[in-house]
């Protein structure tokens, strides 16, 4: 068994003292040479858009190209646009270019086009150029644009530009301040119909420009809400004011309906309604929990008020967008969270459904604690290395989709230091796959081609954080995007179909299925987000049976659960198997398999164990190891004449060093003791593949550019051909050497 090499000092175990066992990532130029052995550009139309607009499918969720062909998305979150000073020039063509032969087809614009300062109704015309160029540099890989154009977190309107502007930030206020409304529109007309230099058309008409994204991490339903102070809070009550009136006939009655509940900052003589903090509608809320019926109903009330509030936008941001400007572009509302899945997750995702694309930023990774966790990875820092095969309920698609729209995780990655890395492009395909979850953005990629490890800021001394360009996770794209993308896994009937009448949202009642919180270290208090306590109708696991759906403004009696999930999860042996028979998730020890015709392979702590699927047998002493088998002719693996076996270990940057740490509850906990420097070192694979197809006969080593480095004859056994696979490289394909 190859492992981690370890030493003890004085001053405690050495854990991630570099290995004799690993090999340096050290990758050439890639020059796109037309000899590579398979390149996914392949996968892309010649140029983004050429068959139309992407739109929705007749049931509307899922996507379809402007011909109305089934089109899935891998996607990725790109900064490449933003030239940093420190680093060499990004050729910006060359780098879509790069990650399409990887396997994308979309990625995220995410930017501030606000104004620095002065007139709010102006732009910023250098972020206009940087997507101008993006859009026009993608769509000649074939590759997709999704605009993000507003974060209320980072936006840069000042005081003095006009609008509600607070101190605190800008959190919550383009729900309803009209002059920052009317300016956010100015923004897009300013964006969307002035010409592209670099195209000659304006992004309206340009169906490269694949999505709009209206804002980016924002909600009147988090946290954040309980800022709003001053005018802009005064401007909430004043608009409660008229919600009850509208409801009620006036703001009497709607207290008198309440049972006299009066609440701070209650105004009736001036129109006005105090609101409750946001915490009071979370299931720890004291009203919540123990509040009169008159306080109850008064807190139903505000929630309903708040998710018409933001509805309402959107649908006018929507409407805007597609009438008065022309666009074409298919629209996605948000993509946030809300204090509390369990009573408010329902609110928040309906005030989404006023445009086509539901979407939500989750991430996955353990405990980090340091100076610049939010960021950065330097010496001292703790952290939990924690495979999320152990960890099933904190798997980013743990999601109810809703019913007639498409969903997207907008944001997401198995964020550094977290070390159990490869594993993450198979669990997101073939889950993404079993569920008919449509994409999930990689966050994030700011280099022409790969990531090494260098500073997070270009001169502190660290390593990024927020990176995925990287071995174990964009090296391992190219198998799990074709399978994704090509269709070779299958989507399973829904498990869970609940239906919500939207009274029972305001009042906050308990859903069939909770869905888990996701966890950002710079949005949320403490180290991480706990499992739900909640006890659920349906078993916290269906996610990894089959979809789970949810069907708003119906009839919670129309809800079904399938009878048989008892088949399909096993507690007590800690297994759940997909009702299409395709995936088996062992989370007790850590190890998933994906058997399907087109692509079959195991992930996890396999520890010597012989992985035995339809036509592929796998046997590695790796602790730790990602491996694929996907058929690059579209024929069954069994069938095909042409394979890529794909595989990924651990990296960790050269000198990497860490000790023990003492992290309550945490699995792994390590303390770092040298962030190293680059190159990566990956572990070595010692691994033995055998696959059941006659038809091959060569074994073609590959570089990182799926360039041969080697041609082998491989040996049959009786209707099986097997090997030892290349221990210091990502790809091999399998020929029959025609």
């Amino acid at each position: 068994m190859k492992a981690v090499s370890t030493l003890v000092l004085s001053c405690g175990l050495l854990l991630g003292a570099q290995a004799a066992d690993t090999w340096a990532f050290n990758p050439p130029k890639d020059t796109f040479d037309k000899k590579a052995q398979f390149d996914l550009r392949d996968l892309n139309e010649k140029i983004a858009g050429e068959n139309g607009f992407i739109k929705l499918s007749k049931d509307g969720e899922s996507f379809v190209n402007g011909k109305s062909k089934p089109i899935r998305f891998w996607s990725l979150n790109s900064g490449a646009y933003n030239q940093h000073p420190k680093k060499p020039k990004i050729d910006l063509e060359r780098h879509y270019q790069f990650i399409a032969k990887r396997g994308v087809n979309m990625v995220r614009f995410h930017g501030n086009i606000t104004p620095r300062g002065g007139d709010i109704n102006n732009i910023d015309n250098a972020e206009r150029e940087k997507l101008w160029r993006a859009v026009a540099g993608a769509k000649k890989a074939g590759i997709y644009m999704t605009y993000s154009p507003y974060w209320a977190n980072s936006s840069k309107i000042k005081p003095g530009t006009g609008g509600i502007v607070q101190a605190g930030g800008n959190h919550g206020l383009l729900f309803f301040d009209k002059k920052l409304q009317e300016a956010y529109k100015n923004w897009f007309r300013k964006v969307l119909t002035e010409k592209n230099p670099h195209t000659g058309i304006a992004l309206k008409d340009d169906p490269a420009l694949a999505m709009i994204q209206i804002q980016n991490e924002d909600s009147l339903l988090f946290w954040t809400a309980q800022g709003i102070k001053g005018g802009a809070k005064t401007k909430l009550e004043e608009l409660f004011g008229d919600f009850a009136k509208k409801k009620y006939g006036s703001i009497d009655k709607a207290i008198a309906a309440w049972d006299g509940t009066k609440v701070n900052g209650d105004a009736p003589g001036q129109g006005r309604l105090g609101l409750e903090i946001v915490w009071q509608m979370t299931k720890d809320g004291n009203i919540h929990k123990n509040g009169s019926a008159g306080q109850k109903k008064r807190l139903a009330d505000q929630l309903e008020y708040s998710a018409r509030l933001m509805y309402d936008f959107n649908k006018e941001i929507g409407r805007f967008l597609k009438e008065d400007l022309g666009c074409k572009q298919i629209v996605n509302a948000g993509n946030w969270k809300t204090a509390d899945n369990a009573t408010l997750n329902d609110a928040e995702r309906w005030s989404y459904t006023a445009n086509e694309v539901i979407g939500v930023n989750r991430y996955y990774g353990g405990i980090h604690k340091g100076k610049h966790q939010g960021w950065a990875i330097i010496n001292g820092d703790e952290f939990s290395d924690e495979s999320a095969m152990l960890n099933p309920r904190k798997f980013p698609l743990t999601l109810r989709l809703v019913s007639g729209h498409p969903m997207c995780i907008f944001e997401s990655s198995w964020v550094p230091p977290q070390g159990y890395q490869s594993e993450a492009p198979l669990l997101i395909a073939a889950y993404s796959s079993l569920t008919g979850f449509d994409s999930y953005y990689w966050f994030a990629s700011g280099e022409e081609d790969w990531r090494h490890p260098s500073s997070a800021n270009g001169y502190l001394p660290s390593i990024g954080k927020w990176v995925c360009a990287t071995p174990m996770l964009l090296g391992q794209w190219p198998a799990a995007s074709l399978a994704f993308r090509k269709g070779y896994i299958k989507e399973g009937e829904a498990v869970v179909s609940e239906h919500r009448g939207l009274d029972d949202i305001w009042q906050r009642k308990q859903t069939v299925m909770v869905e888990d919180s996701g966890f950002d270290p710079n949005r949320d208090k403490g180290d991480f987000v706990p499992l739900s306590n909640i006890k659920t109708v349906a078993d916290p696991l269906s996610y990894l049976v089959g979809p789970v759906k949810v069907k708003y403004d119906s009839d919670l009696s129309k809800s079904t659960v399938a009878k048989d999930l008892s088949k399909h999860i096993d507690n007590s042996k800690q297994v759940v198997t997909s009702n299409t028979g395709e995936l088996i998730w062992d989370h007790k020890n850590g190890i998933v398999t994906v058997d399907a015709p087109k692509a079959q392979g195991v992930t996890g702590f396999i520890k010597g164990k012989e992985i035995k699927l339809s036509d592929c047998e796998f046997k590695s002493s790796n602790p730790y190891i990602t491996i694929m088998a996907v058929s690059l002719d579209d024929k069954e693996l069994s069938k095909s004449s042409k394979i890529l076996v794909q595989v990924g270990t651990k990296e960790r940057p050269t000198g990497w060093q860490t000790q023990r740490a003492n992290l309550k509850g945490a699995r792994e906990p390590q303390r770092i003791t040298n962030f190293g420097k680059g190159p990566w070192q990956i572990d070595k694979a010692d691994l033995v593949c055998s696959i059941a197809n006659k038809k091959l006969k060569e074994l073609i080593v590959c570089d990182s550019n799926f360039m041969e480095k080697e041609r082998i004859k491989i040996a049959k056994k009786g209707k099986k051909v097997s090997f030892s696979y290349p221990e210091d490289t990502m790809y091999v394909v399998l020929t029959d050497g025609k």
